[in-house]
């Protein structure tokens, strides 16, 4: 099967930047660049659209096994797709916790069956999530694991997370964090502030964040381990990341579309759609998400896509469970900082392909020979936000009702078409 994406402009950060052609035979990327002019079993018009490596989104909960009623293996590699997404990060949070070679082959086969987006298990640091015991990293690293984490939870003692960053360095894999301070989060439900007063709701400090990320670095620092920062929301937290990448740490972090679109304020009707974890900040603090990503501070674009059914969150906000989803929204929410002039274009594709590979060593690029994995997207294409036509089964989506642009409009695993967008 040989097939030819025509017309478009070609960007592989790093590699290529023109308008031609990208060849696809048996599952490879034949060639990359001028116009081909051999026959093809099928023919892709891509003329004013980009035609890019697959997007990888390095931080979704698929959850399963254990709560497929909010989102399953399957439901979510079909969100991934139709968002442009050909590679998900899996995190461990799931019930049994992926601290185990038997969980890690279970997701990587469900994946399989599948048969749409690439899934990479993401196992966990310490057995259960409890912060007591460090799982098995040799065992889940040889089952397929790429990475360490226990999001959802900070791991809260700092001599068992010296030792799990002891460990992984020893197979040069990154130990990804999810920090927060929980004695300074306390009860907390959303941003500490003047939202949250008027509100009469309990506040999360940006300090409950940035506390750990310190605490973070300073154990890479000592250990010499490659650490991985979560949904980094605040100032303080990047100015922190932003002073270590300076003195050479080897410290990379991500953050969502959420907290460089959406501030405090979203949370002002009691929309429990706009609760996470960490909290959406200030404005200020959006502001510093979006120069951090622009100055290279913030290495990488990830959803954190946490599905929920209406069961966690159509209930009071106190109550509520954290995050949203993401996989859907997450491209044209993240073209707006070009349109805004916060990211040259060719930047932003590398935070959402090359560089999140690079820090998880997994495969990226139009590259011949190599996979076919590629996303074609219409930047201009108009359309607006509708959660109940999602793939994933959860709705707890902020951004629904949205008019937004760009769209991913083919997306291509494997040299196989997994997804097309209707027409517009």
């Amino acid at each position: 099967m040989r097939i030819r994406i025509s017309g478009g402009r070609i960007i592989d950060p790093g590699r290529i930047d023109t308008v031609g052609d990208v060849v696809v035979e048996n599952g490879k990327i034949r060639s990359v660049g001028p116009p081909d002019s051999e026959a093809a079993d099928q023919v892709i018009d891509a003329r004013n659209c980009l035609v890019v490596p697959g997007l990888i989104d390095v931080h979704v909960h698929l959850r399963e096994p254990g709560h497929e009623y909010k989102e399953t293996i399957a439901s979510g590699a079909a969100a991934a797709v139709a968002g442009g997404f050909t590679a998900v990060c899996a995190m461990p949070n799931t019930n049994p916790v992926n601290d185990n070679a038997q969980v890690t082959r279970f997701i990587l086969d469900r994946a399989r069956a599948a048969g749409l987006a690439r899934v990479y298990p993401v196992a966990s640091i310490t057995r259960g999530l409890k912060g007591e015991q460090l799982s098995e990293f040799a065992e889940l690293k040889e089952a397929g694991a790429v990475a360490f984490s226990d999001d959802g939870r900070p791991v809260v003692g700092s001599r068992m997370m010296r030792r799990a960053m002891e460990y992984a360095r020893g197979f040069d894999m990154p130990i990804v964090s999810h920090c927060e301070e929980l004695d300074l989060a306390g009860d907390g439900v959303m941003n500490e502030g003047v939202v949250a007063t008027r509100l009469g709701l309990a506040g999360i400090p940006n300090a409950a964040e940035s506390i750990m990320v310190m605490r973070d670095i300073a154990l890479a620092e000592l250990t010499g381990a490659r650490l991985h920062v979560c949904h980094v929301s605040c100032a303080e937290s990047i100015a922190a990341i932003r002073a270590a990448k300076d003195r050479g740490v080897r410290v990379t972090a991500e953050t969502a579309p959420h907290y460089f679109t959406l501030t405090e304020e979203a949370v002002a009707e009691y929309d429990t759609r706009a609760k996470m974890n960490p909290p959406l900040r200030t404005a200020a603090d959006r502001q510093a998400v979006r120069q951090a990503l622009a100055d290279g501070t913030l290495d990488a674009i990830a959803t954190d896509h946490a599905p929920h059914s209406i069961l966690e969150k159509e209930v009071e906000f106190d109550q509520a469970a954290n995050g949203i989803i993401g996989l859907e929204t997450a491209l044209p929410l993240s073209l707006r900082l070009v349109a805004d002039g916060v990211l040259p274009l060719t930047d932003l594709i590398a935070k959402l392909t090359v560089t999140p590979a690079r820090v998880f060593g997994l495969p990226c690029g139009l590259i011949p020979g190599g996979a076919a994995d590629i996303t074609v997207i219409d930047p201009q294409r108009t359309w607006t936000v509708d959660a109940e036509r999602f793939a994933s089964l959860s709705r707890n989506c902020p951004f629904d009702g949205w008019p937004v642009t760009g769209r991913a409009v083919l997306t291509m695993v494997d040299g196989r078409i997994v997804y097309e967008a209707p027409e517009a």
